[in-house]
């Protein structure tokens, strides 16, 4: 079976988008694995399958490249946005359902969209940093030479520990430059890997650095090893509203897969 795909990165963050609206494509695990895979197939951080909505303009499903149904994921949300538009199934602002819920987004110039973002939890402070559910389950760690970081290393010792190996989590390395400025690299569960950004580890670093009093600014650019994501959102009093992020999203290539049932 011959497949229609388009390559998309947001800030690195690169994924496979197929428009399944018509309901005739279905992917096992292991065929997911294979698209996924960098060696042997296509190779993203993701895939996302583009369906119909009953309440949306359309509805995301995202997979991880270890062939399971993933969260919410904010760049492969704001690529799919990308794609969205430029085949004509959405007009520059739109409401799309996804792993969390229904979100409203923009496109605000080429390859720029800004997308709302949800809390999904509270904020939980624990032995190994801050945690965090802003779609997906984010573990916040404040470092320092995040760029001598062995992200790998660190990530998955704890992603894999007793605390949190059953759930999963995501891990957070999060360097200060200034109020407004951070620097972060990401351990992504599913992808098991470093990832070269990521949209909602970007949104509960920004969230928590402004809880735990490490910068008092409502917009927050986080500086990821692929590009920069910028945070906005209301606060007060520890709660937190309006929340948003703005990132690129841009067509790689589009292709034709041929996969075995």
């Amino acid at each position: 079976m011959k497949i229609n795909f388009s390559k998309y990165n947001g800030a690195g963050n690169d994924f496979v988008i197929i428009d399944n609206r018509n309901e005739n494509i279905s992917l096992n695990a292991s065929l997911i694995k294979n698209i996924c895979d960098r060696n042997f197939g296509i190779g993203c951080d993701g895939l996302i399958l583009i369906k119909n909505s009953i309440s949306s303009d359309f509805e995301i499903v995202h997979y991880t490249p270890d062939g399971n149904l993933g969260s919410l994921c904010g760049n492969g949300s704001r690529c799919a946005i990308s794609f969205a538009f430029k085949n004509n199934i959405i007009n520059k602002k739109t409401e799309f359902e996804a792993f969390d819920g229904v979100h409203k987004a923009e496109i605000i110039k080429h390859e720029l969209i800004k997308m709302e973002m949800k809390i999904n939890s509270e904020i939980i402070e624990n032995e190994y940093g801050t945690w965090l559910d802003t779609g997906s389950p984010h573990l916040v760690i404040e470092k320092e030479n995040t760029d001598e970081l062995d992200v790998n290393l660190e990530g998955s010792s704890i992603r894999y520990n007793d605390y949190f190996k059953k759930e999963g989590v995501n891990v957070n390395f999060i360097e200060k430059i200034s109020n407004e400025t951070f620097k972060i690299r990401t351990y992504e569960r599913g992808v098991e890997n470093e990832t070269l950004a990521c949209g909602t580890g970007s949104t509960a670093s920004a969230i928590c650095m402004n809880y735990l009093g490490k910068s008092n600014s409502n917009l927050i650019t986080m500086k990821c090893q692929g590009g920069d994501l910028k945070v906005e959102f209301n606060s007060k009093d520890d709660n937190f509203s309006n929340i948003s992020i703005t990132g690129p999203a841009k067509l790689v290539f589009e292709g034709q897969i041929d996969i075995k049932i």
